[in-house]
């Protein structure tokens, strides 16, 4: 069963998805302090940790900062807030994914699985002796080391924005859409009023102009997609 942590002050909640996951092959164990819980992700082995904001103690977002200090470990952040500002601080952080509260188990469950078969792929990839280095108009992506660099500066991406900038290097030039955007990254179908892939895009381009000012190679194609511009001759592999 994969070990999956829940770090979640309402009990009742915490006791119903321990019940509904477990029936869905999750080993479920929860914590409803911030500290308790960070102390928990830090020394515990888990596949994927469910972190709410709101906690007694330190918040979520001052876990998710101070797991991020040493362990990549998946998270998604559960919040009751509806400010887009919050859910990008998420994401900034380092968090894989959000689902704002309150929330169908189901949503929860698909999500859970997306963020799991992500991470795995990253493993498989990772095993491959083949190394690919993708270098697109002052952008390198190297998917052996999981490093990118932008005017020769390191940028240092979350694993899904890593996954992105990869999408749109490996089809530089070309308009993909919004939605393979979200089943080729996300990993779940594609819904119009999920704005996390939008936001993911929004961290990345500002990620890549605080490096090099080169933000702006990420375009917006209205009501269609995103594009990674280039010059023709702007793409190596």
């Amino acid at each position: 069963m994969e070990p999956l942590l829940i770090i979640d002050d309402d009990t009742e909640l915490c006791g119903m998805l321990e019940d509904y996951l477990g029936r869905h092959g999750f080993r479920v164990t929860t914590e409803h302090h911030g500290e308790l819980g960070l102390h928990r992700a830090l020394t515990g082995d888990f596949s994927l940790v469910l972190l709410d904001v709101m906690l007694p103690g330190i918040d979520g977002f001052e876990v998710l900062r101070r797991l991020r200090g040493s362990s990549q470990v998946s998270v998604m952040l559960l919040t009751a807030r509806g400010e887009d500002i919050d859910r990008i601080v998420g994401l900034e952080i380092g968090a894989d994914d959000y689902l704002p509260k309150p929330f169908n188990p189901r949503e929860l469950l698909a999500r859970v699985r997306a963020i799991l078969r992500r991470s795995q792929a990253r493993q498989v990839k990772d095993e491959r002796p083949a190394i690919r280095h993708l270098s697109v108009a002052g952008i390198e992506l190297d998917t052996g080391s999981r490093t990118v660099t932008a005017g020769g500066q390191l940028v240092d991406l979350t694993n899904v924005e890593f996954e992105l900038l990869g999408a749109l290097m490996e089809a530089p030039g070309q308009i993909l859409t919004r939605e393979q955007l979200t089943e080729t990254v996300l990993d779940r179908q594609f819904n119009p009023f999920d704005r996390s892939l939008d936001m993911h895009v929004s961290r990345l381009r500002r990620k890549l102009d605080d490096v090099a000012q080169l933000g702006d190679q990420i375009k917006t194609i209205r009501s269609v997609g995103y594009q990674l511009a280039i010059p023709a001759h702007g793409r190596e592999a």
